[in-house]
């Protein structure tokens, strides 16, 4: 008989997706917090002065608060590209346009969890409050309080902002499109050519890796350093390249059985900002191995791996303190994470040191690039 454990392999279903309009959402709210993604404030900055100040300010006050709407973007018909995104918006009567974008009209069907239950009472606040065009202190408590420990800080006045809009449909869906078609002309209308080859490439690359090893391998490849935890626990998984993210993801849960995962597709040899010839991934890496706090760290999790409270203890640290580091570390792709644990757990991306010296020899020993 038979007795082994072994679990048998994760193999959920995948289903590919690819259009520039999710790259028309994400690139602005990585421009609106670009510290996070590890992009330089003064650009990013230098981008959002493009758009008309009215504009600017909802979209800075706003949309890093709503977030990336990736299941409306997935529902897009082909090409998926930001003008058919925009199109399609301007299709929705105003008082509909967020309700429609961010699924707010959506059944929610809690199970159970916590998290569930506190994004079931979203959902249905935003209702709420939209349809009667007031909201109050509890409201604003609750939304502080469940969007500061996904964004670690919300401020009061930024939450209170948002609320206001909200309680105004029709007029927030007509400021929201007149923003978004203000940043496509101011940026994306360029941009969206640039970026669109790169992620048509990183497509058919994760297609081909993903007939050639199992799913776990494959996940922790593309999303660069992530080990699959129980968030991630899904039958159907629906797959995205997108540019501006890169190492980090984006995903979300449709429902109990499908992910959208949009995984960081820049190529390693190339900068997010048009026109710099130094790529961020090889300034950030060099920047990252540059501090002897990391440098110590990367030589411990070369052994073994490590949660963060361990490696505190072992550097005489404050926690907080390892946490930056580590997500300095993450940034750089030089780190694994793993969810599988109540505590994340890390150990070094040996492949990646290897990779970064290589990045960094053929950098210099190309002259091909007239500066």
């Amino acid at each position: 008989m038979d007795t082994s454990t072994d679990k048998q392999p994760f193999s959920p279903a995948i289903e590919w997706d690819y259009g520039t309009a999710y790259e028309l959402f994400i690139s602005l709210h990585v421009l609106i917090e670009p510290e996070y993604f590890g992009i330089r404030p003064a650009y990013a900055a230098g981008v959002r002065a493009r758009i008309p100040q009215a504009e600017r300010k909802l979209l800075e006050d706003l949309y890093s608060i709503l977030g990336v709407p990736l299941k409306w973007i997935h529902s897009l018909p082909a090409p998926k590209d930001a003008i058919s995104a925009l199109w399609a918006l301007k299709q929705v009567q105003p008082a509909e346009r967020m309700m429609l974008l961010y699924g707010v009209n959506e059944p929610y069907e809690s199970d159970g969890s916590p998290e569930s239950e506190s994004h079931k009472r979203f959902k249905e606040s935003l209702r709420r409050i939209a349809e009667s065009g007031s909201w109050s202190r509890e409201d604003a408590d609750f939304f502080q309080k469940m969007l500061s420990k996904k964004n670690k800080v919300v401020k009061r006045e930024a939450v209170e902002y948002a609320l206001d809009w909200w309680s105004r449909p029709a007029e927030l869906g007509e400021a929201y499109l007149q923003a978004f078609q203000s940043y496509y002309q101011a940026f994306f209308e360029e941009e969206e050519k640039r970026v669109a080859p790169v992620l048509q490439s990183a497509l058919e690359h994760a297609r081909a890796l993903s007939t050639v090893v199992n799913f776990e391998e494959f996940f922790t490849e593309i999303t660069q350093g992530l080990q699959r935890g129980d968030e991630f626990n899904a039958s159907r998984f629906i797959i995205a390249p997108a540019f501006w993210i890169t190492p980090l993801v984006f995903f979300e849960k449709f429902d109990n059985e499908t992910i959208l995962l949009a995984f960081g597709a820049r190529p390693a040899d190339m900068s997010v900002i048009p026109g710099e010839v130094v790529p961020d991934a090889l300034v950030r890496s060099l920047k990252a191995l540059a501090d002897p706090t990391r440098l110590k760290i990367l030589r411990y999790l070369s052994s073994e791996s490590l949660t963060p409270s361990e490696i505190a203890r072992r550097l005489q640290l404050r926690p907080p303190t390892v946490t930056h580091h580590l997500k300095e570390l993450r940034l750089a792709s030089l780190v694994e994470l793993s969810l599988l644990h109540e505590e994340n757990r890390y150990t070094v991306r040996k492949q990646a040191l290897d990779a970064l010296f290589g990045s960094l020899q053929s950098f210099l020993e190309n002259t091909s690039t007239n500066e």
